[in-house]
C-alpha cells in the first residue's frame, strides 16, 4: 500500500486526490450505520446490532449511549438472551422530531406532516387553478399548507427537522436551486428563495416527485427489499425513478427519469415538451383525455382533471370510444415498461401516480401482457410488475423521506449538520 498522503491515479490517467479517513469521518459512519440499521429494521439489541453491522460490542455501546443521550433513540422493551440476562431493545425515537413532505403536483398542492418513524399526523390539499400553475401561485399555497398541517398536529414548529419538496421537473442543485419544469411553464424557477420569501424558514430538501415517489416506494412501499427497480409516476405528466444497486440514478445533471419523454411513436402527437411521439403524450392523464376528446367530436370540460380521468375509466363499459381510448393507453404503457425492461433490466418496476394506479388496478394483466410482448424473453421473465403500496400520497410520503435520508446519512441532526443534496440554507 501506498503512503496514505500520497496522490494516487485514477485508471483513466487523471490524477486524483487520496481521500483521508478521520476519526471524525469513522465517528460520523458509524452513528449513521447504527442509526439507519435502527430506523429501517428497529427494534434491534446492542447485540444484535453488533452482529448486523460488523461494529464491535464496545463501539455500539458507545455511539448508542450518544444517540440516547440526544434523545435520537429510546428503549422498546426487552427481549430474552440466551442463558443471560434479558436484552435492551433499542428503536429510533418517534417523538424526536417531526418532518413534511410536499407534493407540488400540476393539478394541485399536497402537504403532509409525519412524526420521525413516518406516522402522519396531518394532511391538507389545495388545488390549483390551472395544469400550468405559476409557481408564485404554487409557492403560496405550500406555505399556506405548512401552517396548516403545523396549527392542526399542534406541535412546535421547532420540532420541524425539515420540509421535503417534490416537484415536477428536475431540480438544478448548487448555491442557488433551480427547478426546470418546461411542461408546466417554470424555467429556472428559484423555489427555495421563493418559499423563504413566503416566510418559509424550516430547512428546504427540494427533488424531482418521479424521485422522490420512488425514495417513498422503496424505503416503505412496493420497491421495499428489491436493490434493481424502476418506480414509475403516471398522473398529468409522466416519469420515473430508477434505482441502481439500492442508488437512484440521477445522470450527469440529475435529470435522468424523464421517461415520459422517450419516444413511443416516431413523428406521433405534439407532446407539450414541443417534442413529438412522446410516452406522456400517450399515457399521461392530459394526453389520454385529449385522446378522448377527439374521439368523441372534441368536447371540453371544466371539471378537474382526476374527476375526468375516473369519469373516463368510468365510461369503459359502455362507450366504445372510451374502452378503445384505455385499451391502446394500457397498451402503450405496456410498450413503454418493455422499453424500461430492456434498458435496465430491474428486478422490479413498481407502477404509480395516481393516473397510474387508476389503471393499474383494471388494466395490469393487459399492460403486463403487452410488456412481455415487447421485452427480452430472458429478462421479462425475472420482472416483477407492481403497482404502488403507498397511494396517491406517494410523491409527499417520499418528499418527507428527504430530511430523515439526511438524518441518517449524517447521523445526526440536518439542522446542524447539513446536507449533501437538496438543502436550502
Amino acid at each position: 500500500m501506498g503512503h496514505p498522503g500520497r496522490v494516487r491515479r485514477h485508471k483513466m490517467g487523471i490524477r486524483m486526490p487520496a481521500k483521508r479517513t478521520t476519526v471524525r469521518d469513522l465517528r460520523r459512519h458509524n452513528r449513521s450505520l447504527l442509526l439507519s440499521k435502527l430506523y429501517f429494521d428497529g427494534p434491534l439489541s446492542r447485540h444484535e446490532l453488533s452482529g448486523l453491522t460488523g461494529l464491535s460490542a464496545a463501539t455500539v455501546s458507545n455511539v448508542t449511549a450518544e444517540l440516547g443521550e440526544e434523545r435520537l433513540i429510546t428503549e422498546a422493551g426487552l427481549v430474552e438472551s440466551d442463558g443471560g440476562r434479558p436484552r435492551v431493545l433499542l428503536r429510533v425515537d418517534p417523538a424526536y422530531g417531526h418532518v413534511a413532505g410536499v407534493d407540488i403536483g400540476e393539478t394541485g398542492v399536497k402537504v403532509e406532516l409525519f412524526d420521525l418513524t413516518m406516522n402522519r399526523l396531518a394532511t391538507v390539499e389545495h388545488p390549483l387553478a390551472s395544469p400550468r400553475p405559476d409557481a408564485a401561485a404554487a409557492v403560496t399555497q405550500v406555505a399556506s399548507g405548512l401552517r396548516e398541517v403545523i396549527t392542526e398536529s399542534g406541535i412546535d414548529e421547532a420540532t420541524v427537522l425539515g420540509v421535503g419538496v417534490g416537484v415536477p421537473g428536475t431540480v438544478q442543485q448548487g448555491e442557488a436551486l433551480r427547478v426546470h419544469a418546461p411542461t408546466i411553464g417554470w424555467k429556472e424557477v428559484p423555489l427555495t428563495d421563493l418559499l423563504r420569501a413566503e416566510g418559509v424558514e424550516l430547512p428546504l430538501f427540494v427533488d424531482n416527485g418521479a424521485k422522490t415517489q420512488g425514495q417513498g416506494e422503496m424505503w416503505f412501499g412496493a420497491g421495499r427489499g428489491a436493490r434493481h427497480a424502476v418506480i414509475a409516476l403516471i398522473g398529468s405528466g409522466v416519469g420515473a425513478a430508477v434505482v441502481a444497486d439500492g442508488t437512484t440514478y440521477r445522470g450527469s445533471t440529475s435529470s435522468a427519469g424523464e421517461w415520459g419523454h422517450t419516444t413511443i411513436v416516431y413523428g406521433g402527437q405534439e407532446c407539450r415538451c414541443g417534442s413529438r411521439g412522446c410516452l406522456e403524450s400517450y399515457v399521461g392523464a392530459e394526453g389520454v383525455l385529449a385522446r378522448y376528446r377527439k374521439a368523441r367530436g372534441g368536447k371540453t370540460s371544466d371539471e378537474h382533471e382526476q374527476t375526468q380521468f375516473a369519469a373516463l375509466l368510468e365510461s369503459a363499459g359502455k362507450s366504445k370510444a372510451a374502452a378503445k381510448v384505455l385499451e391502446e393507453t394500457a397498451g402503450y404503457l405496456g410498450a413503454g415498461i418493455g422499453n424500461l425492461i430492456n434498458l435496465f433490466d430491474p428486478e422490479r418496476i413498481v407502477l404509480g401516480g395516481w393516473a397510474g394506479l387508476a389503471l393499474g388496478e383494471r388494466y395490469l394483466p393487459e399492460i403486463r401482457r403487452v410488456a412481455g410482448e415487447h421485452a427480452l424473453a430472458h429478462v421479462f421473465d425475472q420482472t416483477e410488475i407492481e403497482l404502488g403500496q403507498l397511494g396517491p400520497d406517494a410523491v409527499a410520503i417520499g418528499a418527507a423521506t428527504l430530511p430523515v435520508a439526511a438524518l441518517l446519512e449524517q447521523g445526526a441532526d440536518p439542522r446542524t449538520a447539513g446536507s449533501k443534496r437538496g438543502t436550502a440554507t
